[in-house]
């Protein structure tokens, strides 16, 4: 019989259907080998609360849980006030790894009145005893067995008291993301909670476009041998990706680690990340054979963090007596057993406290007989208060030796891990992980209390040594090892041969193109060996669809050239870093604009001469307004005021008046005034030179909208994605569009009309410019793009070109290389349409000025009104007789009459004072 159901679980594959067949067939066998291990009765007041746990008590796990759970129960006991004067008995069933022994063992608990069951060991077994869990309502607990499938609801009474392996899982991917490798291999036992493990790191490393390249499943019963471990990494070993994910479990991890450093695959370059079964290993073995140890060094590997507390030092110590100073040592798992003894002891506590008793039930649902009278299902027991165990387990809130204690949709509250590296013969932490604050130095518990910003790169770990005993980053991949050479293919160019120029016949391929790969490569910190092949017929330029095609093909492992990246491209290869910006342009024929005797009137428009020039009126006027009191300058005849008015306000345009200007109103509307001239004679100046240099289109076609809208043909090169663009993205029609091979086939289509306009990427049309000079570019680009280097998807040597492209570009190396290839004098070219500079250019400029000069001549007018009121009281006769402005003057005759006298010095004395003092002295 046990060989019959091996057979099934070697051979069964985990589909539905054969997962369901498989836990048919192990609850039929089970249930009728339990027949005889019946209890009969209903318990009404228990006096010992039973407990069940099933773990391999030769294993690793197994021995750390039994101690621990026997040390909890004990502690339980020792304190009455837990469980009301009750006991707590736990029984341990040693499945021995089987699967038919363990259903066994929780079967037998299943109809001994067991309020729950620790375990079990791995998921396998606790996807089947799930369903029988939730039939009788037992509560199953278990701190192994993590796969995340086993959360869902479909599993109500089954708890992972220790965070479960999608918490894990997140930690790797953080921590491929945070050394920057973009794909991996995944290495794992085809067993429940490895595969669906490595499912889940999946979903994390697409969440963070990263993916795994390859898994390589190794079988789980019975375990890999030595053989198909060593036809698993040989395969790995000729791939790409050099980051190895490793989720097993002992023996066929070190098995792995053992062949890995026998096929040299534990050297630098290599990155191995395990699960937790490697720490778990560590910790619990006080010391590893020598050949093990010196096969993980450099490894990473995780495990589940448990903050420093006073009651986990303690239960430390108290560890070798516990385990009768046998050589298993305390691992984090026998922390999470301690615990979950003492979960399910306040749970009940708890129960028996609003209940007062425990009762258990026959279930009336499988009583009977399921096939003839054979198989006898009465002996199964429905626990009565299940449910309000486990909502009290779920709800608890509890300080453990694993740290705080809560649960929150059925997982615990703040998982968090260790990220170690295997040094010598121990383990060197160089971070944490937490699902609160991700990569860090810093302890979760430290953190916690913080406000993390997760928007925020934080993320942060210590040096690490790595495989080999190198220090640095590894990178992470290699170019395949089959020996041969890289295969980049090169278009045949027949015209524009700057950027890639075929050899004289002796294989060499020359070019601007060529150079800035050739110069790139050279930067990266590897070899690597290739070898140009030459693609097109050489008679006119080929495809460059199909050449990027044969790269997605893996025809050719690159594709180096004047190579557009366009979104068609973009979808079947990756591209490098562009290393020239392109975009497409339209090219039409130029002539040169006519002399004009008043070209020099061209730069403004007329309204802003006219502003102008009434402007420097004004200026001049209101200078000799602020001016004409105290300046001789400013004072004379009439017709002499008017000119002096003309001829200081426009001599300001050449910084040439000659007047000294002495008031300080004056002053300051001046130097404002010629700030403005400054403005504007620079702007005439610049705007006059582009007007004399600039030619002028004389084409009615001015950009792409108006060709199109146009009935005139287009020309565009041979090979380019012009053609596709214009018919399918603009709407062309095809008839309109002509294929041109050459520069000299531009030429005279334009010349002799066959084509009206030619569109065409910009290096080209500024290549053809520098011979051609009749032509131009109209507008702007319609388009933007760049030339990049054509890569198969996720090739990592785009990447590592691209970081090689812009070291090229920031050290100035890159336009060493265009400057080699395009160093001749192009022809003018680009939007020569010099428009006029019009008025609201300058309405700025001209309102500030306006502005200085109406708040002057307000301040020059209270000053001259506050003296004329000084003048009418300090000589009164002046109010009366008013001999300068002639009798019966009114105020304002006399006002501007005082306006228009010269101002005596204030160190004169009035007629009034000079007559009163010469009467004191009579």
């Amino acid at each position: 019989m046990l060989y019959f159901v091996d057979s099934i679980t070697t051979k069964m594959k985990l589909s539905s259907f054969g997962l369901m067949f498989m836990n048919m067939v192990w609850l039929l066998l089970v249930l009728f080998c339990v027949q005889g291990i019946t209890s009969e009765g209903i318990s009404s007041r228990n006096e010992v609360v039973k407990v069940g746990a099933i773990f391999s008590l030769s294993s690793v796990n197994g021995k750390v849980s039994k101690i621990a759970i026997e040390a909890a129960e004990k502690d339980v006991n020792s304190d009455p006030s837990v469980l009301g004067g009750r006991k707590l008995s736990i029984s341990i069933h040693d499945a021995n790894y089987s699967g038919f022994l363990g259903i066994t063992g929780a079967m037998k608990y299943m109809v001994s009145d067991t309020v729950a069951i620790l375990g079990p060991e791995d998921s396998t077994m606790a996807h089947i005893l799930s369903h029988l869990s939730n039939e009788l309502h037992i509560p199953l607990l278990s701190f192994t067995a993590l796969d995340p499938t086993l959360s869902s609801l479909q599993y109500p009474y089954f708890i992972q008291t220790a965070p479960n392996d999608q918490f894990q899982m997140t930690a790797i991917a953080d921590i491929i993301h945070y050394y920057g490798w973009h794909d991996v291999v995944v290495v794992f036992t085809d067993d429940d909670q490895c595969r669906n493990s490595m499912i889940d790191l999946g979903d994390k490393l697409e969440q963070r476009s990263l993916k795994i390249s390859s898994k390589v499943p190794l079988p789980p019963f019975p375990t890999a041998t030595r053989t198909q471990v060593q036809d698993a990494l040989v395969k790995i070993k000729m791939m790409e990706s050099r980051v190895i994910v490793l989720y097993t479990f002992s023996k066929t991890g070190f098995l792995v680690f053992e062949v890995a450093r026998s096929l040299k695959m534990m050297e630098p370059g290599y990155v191995w990340i395990t699960s937790s079964w490697l720490s778990t290993e560590i910790d619990s073995t006080s010391s590893l054979p020598l050949d093990i140890a010196n096969s993980i060094q450099g490894v990473l590997t995780l495990r589940l963090h448990t903050p420093d507390s006073k009651s986990k030092r303690s239960f430390i110590s108290r560890w070798n007596e516990l385990s009768n100073n046998s050589s298993i040592r305390l691992n984090t798992y026998g922390l999470y057993a301690y615990d979950t003894v003492w979960m399910i002891a306040r749970g009940v506590k708890k129960l028996l406290d609003q209940n007062g008793t425990i009762s258990f039930s026959k279930d009336t649902k499988s009583a009977g007989s399921l096939i003839g009278d054979t198989l006898d299902f009465s002996s199964l027991r429905i626990f009565n208060e299940g449910n309000d165990l486990l909502d009290s387990l779920l709800n608890i809130s509890m300080i453990g030796l694993t740290g705080p204690i809560q649960f929150q949709d059925k997982s615990p509250v703040r998982p968090s891990y260790d990220i170690l590296n295997v040094v010598k013969s121990d383990m060197k932490r160089i971070g944490y992980w937490s699902n609160y604050s991700g990569l860090s130095v810093v302890a979760p518990e430290t953190l916690y209390q913080k406000s993390i910003n997760r928007s925020m790169s934080t993320d942060k770990l210590n040096s690490t040594m790595w495989p080999g005993g190198l220090k640095t980053k590894p990178r992470g991949w290699v170019l395949p090892l089959d020996g041969r050479q890289l295969r980049i293919g090169v278009p045949r160019r027949v015209s524009y041969q700057e950027f890639v120029m075929p050899g004289n016949g002796n294989g060499t391929i020359k070019g601007y193109c060529i150079d800035v790969f050739t110069a790139a490569i050279n930067l990266l910190p590897y070899a690597v060996k290739y070898e140009f092949v030459l693609f097109g017929d050489g008679e006119e330029n080929p495809s460059y669809l199909e050449l990027v095609n044969k790269v997605a093909s893996k025809e050719f492992d690159a594709a180096v050239g004047d190579i557009a990246i366009v979104t068609s491209r973009t979808k079947i290869v990756d591209f490098t870093q562009p290393y020239i910006d392109s975009g497409l342009v339209v090219l039409t024929p130029v002539k040169k604009v006519n002399s004009s005797p008043l070209a020099f009137l061209r730069p403004f428009s007329p309204m802003m001469w006219a502003v102008t020039a009434t402007f420097f009126f004004l200026i001049g006027l209101v200078v000799w307004i602020l001016e004409h009191r105290k300046n001789d300058e400013f004072r004379g005849h009439p017709r002499t005021q008017i000119v002096t008015i003309l001829w200081f306000g426009f001599s300001t345009m050449f910084f040439a008046q000659r007047e000294n200007v002495v008031s300080t109103l004056g002053r300051f509307v001046i130097v404002v005034w010629l700030f403005v001239v400054l403005i504007i004679t620079s702007s005439y100046t610049a705007n006059l030179t582009s007007i004399f240099t600039v030619q002028l289109a004389t084409s009615p076609i001015t950009g792409i909208d108006s060709l199109i809208s146009s009935n005139v043909r287009i020309g565009f090169q041979v090979g380019s994605f012009a053609e596709t663009y214009l018919s399918e993205q603009l709407n062309v029609q095809k008839s309109r569009l002509i294929a041109l091979g050459s520069p000299e086939e531009y030429a005279a289509a334009l010349k002799n009309g066959t084509v009206g306009a030619i569109v065409d990427e910009q290096p080209y049309i500024d290549l053809f410019l520098t011979e051609y000079c009749d032509y131009s570019i109209q507008g702007q680009q319609f388009t933007k793009s760049g030339w990049g280097f054509a890569f198969p998807r996720d090739s990592p040597l785009a990447v590592d070109l691209s970081t090689a492209i812009l070291t090229l570009s920031e050290n100035g190396q890159l336009q060493k290389i265009h400057n080699k290839w395009f160093s001749r004098k192009s022809c003018s070219s680009g939007d020569s349409d010099s428009e006029q500079l019009h008025l609201q250019s300058f309405i700025g400029l001209f309102s500030i000025c306006a502005g200085v000069c109406l708040f002057a001549l307000l301040l020059h007018f209270l000053a001259t009104m506050c003296q004329f009121n000084r003048h009418l009281k300090q000589d009164p006769e002046a109010s009366t007789t008013s001999a300068d402005a002639g009798p019966g003057a009114t105020p304002l005759q006399k006002f501007l009459k005082y306006a228009d006298k010269k101002k005596e010095r204030r160190t004169s004395y009035s007629k009034r004072k000079v007559e009163d003092a010469l009467s004191s002295v009579r």
